[in-house]
């Protein structure tokens, strides 16, 4: 009985152990909410130094972290100190609007994104006539807050203020329209966030066959802890009107091609984080259904809550 409970306690603490990442999503849909949209902090368990992986919502996500009891301090001290700088993975407003809303109120960090991404905040959103220029580039008056970081494929970059770094990839969003997706690795574990992406096939592209050759042998390493990935709409929307966006069935043909390279045992329980859902009407049960009902690789989807911890 001892040696029992002895291994059970060992195991228990391994698993305790093992979970050493948390996100913490600020915002988890695609539109029609402004107080929700996509938006999600990743950093190590309880080190309050987060990178916000998109920025959608930032002010309304924090506030109903602090009620769910994620956060004990005030919305500001998140907001200046916790975050300590932002991927933004492409220009649409539900993924960058928290962070032009709040940059008044917040303090000098980082924005790191791919060149094309840095211009169109330059030129779209920090100037005169749409805001301001927080910016430290582009229109005068220059405010110097954010200094942007462009960012190249392939290569890793720290993530100042934090013990993490990341590796950026490029996506298709209405080709020729791009979007990217993160690798971030926290002290040799990984959670990879992926922007708004279409499927390779209707893209007409290779960019997640080159992500899932990159992941897989961290995905048979047990390395990579998560990948967070958008389903904007059920199956019944149309192939030639998703504008960019994957379906549940999109999502499985995708991932039984990673499976190809990990071995399916490898995905066996592996976390999904859905992302990017659009509410409308019944869509986001719709979505839901239609990915546990078809789930051949018996995968963790995992629905994230505005607000709520997610520990890895």
């Amino acid at each position: 009985m001892k040696r029992i409970l002895l291994s059970f306690l060992l195991l228990s603490s391994n698993i305790i152990l093992a979970q050493n990442i948390e996100i913490i999503p600020l915002g988890v849909y695609g539109g029609g909410d402004e107080s929700n949209l996509s938006s999600y902090l990743v950093g190590k368990k309880d080190e309050h130094s987060y990178l916000a992986l998109d920025a959608g919502t930032i002010r309304a996500g924090i506030n109903e972290a602090i009620k769910a009891g994620t956060f004990t301090t005030n919305t500001k001290n998140v907001l200046q100190d916790y975050i300590k700088g932002y991927f933004i993975s492409h220009g649409h407003l539900d993924h960058l609007s928290g962070l032009i809303i709040n940059s008044p109120d917040d303090i000098n960090k980082p924005i790191y994104s791919l060149p094309f991404v840095i211009d169109i905040l330059k030129n779209n959103y920090f100037t005169n006539t749409s805001w301001a220029n927080f910016g430290n580039e582009g229109e005068v008056p220059i405010i110097n807050k954010y200094k942007y970081q462009r960012i190249t494929p392939g290569h890793t970059f720290p993530i100042e203020g934090t013990k993490m770094s990341a590796e950026v990839f490029t996506l298709s969003h209405v080709n020729p329209q791009l979007s990217s997706a993160l690798l971030v690795n926290v002290e040799n574990n990984y959670v990879l966030y992926f922007g708004d992406t279409g499927s390779d096939r209707i893209e007409n592209v290779n960019y997640l066959e080159l992500i899932w050759n990159r992941i897989s042998p961290l995905i048979k390493e047990k390395k990579l802890k998560a990948i967070l990935i958008e389903v904007s709409f059920p199956n019944s929307q149309p192939e030639n009107k998703l504008f960019g966006h994957l379906t549940p069935k999109l999502l499985n043909e995708e991932l039984q091609k990673l499976s190809t390279l990990t071995g399916k045992e490898a995905l066996d329980n592996f976390n999904i984080i859905i992302t990017h859902l659009k509410p409308v009407e019944d869509q986001v049960e719709t979505i839901k259904k239609e990915l546990q009902d078809n789930n051949p690789l018996q995968l963790n989807y995992i629905f994230p809550t505005q607000g709520k911890r997610i520990s890895l």
